[in-house]
């Protein structure tokens, strides 16, 4: 008994392994020295396919009722940074990728226990495409996406 216990956690934890050495391969090059995430950060293979998912737009086939397309994360980091005053480009860039670290593990979890859902998503997009300035408004959806994750 001991062993097939054993056998069912070492095959969980290579799932989980597999899914967190490529979350990397996915978010755009230029936002990958400003994110990490271990397999330990995933709850389920499941939460690492909808990750993926938050950051491409691309839908894995293992995902039930998913609808691929935009938006995705790597689309509203370029057009922060593009958006941005040349001079806070590169301070844009890393803050928009870390919010996107943030919100997409949480927003990709299951939905009985995620607290940020698709409506905040939605919210948090249209905050950041009508905001003048970007930095000011990437820090407002970061003090928006903390307090959903602070709330019981």
């Amino acid at each position: 008994m001991r062993s097939r216990t054993a056998g069912v956690l070492f095959f969980t934890a290579s799932l989980l392994s597999g899914a967190g050495a490529q979350a990397q391969s996915f978010i755009r090059g230029d936002c990958q020295a400003h994110v990490g995430v271990s397999p330990g950060r995933f709850d389920t293979p499941t939460h690492a396919l909808w990750y993926r998912r938050y950051w491409t737009g691309s839908c894995d086939p293992q995902i039930p009722r998913c609808i691929p397309g935009s938006p995705n994360w790597n689309e509203m980091v370029g057009k922060l940074v593009a958006r941005s005053a040349p001079a806070q480009r590169q301070t844009a860039l890393a803050k928009a990728c870390r919010l996107g670290q943030l919100i997409g593990l949480e927003w990709s979890r299951s939905k009985l226990i995620r607290k940020i859902d698709l409506g905040d998503l939605r919210a948090f997009n249209h905050s950041l495409d009508h905001t003048d300035d970007v930095l000011k408004g990437i820090d407002q959806v970061e003090q928006g996406a903390r307090a959903k994750l602070a709330a019981p």
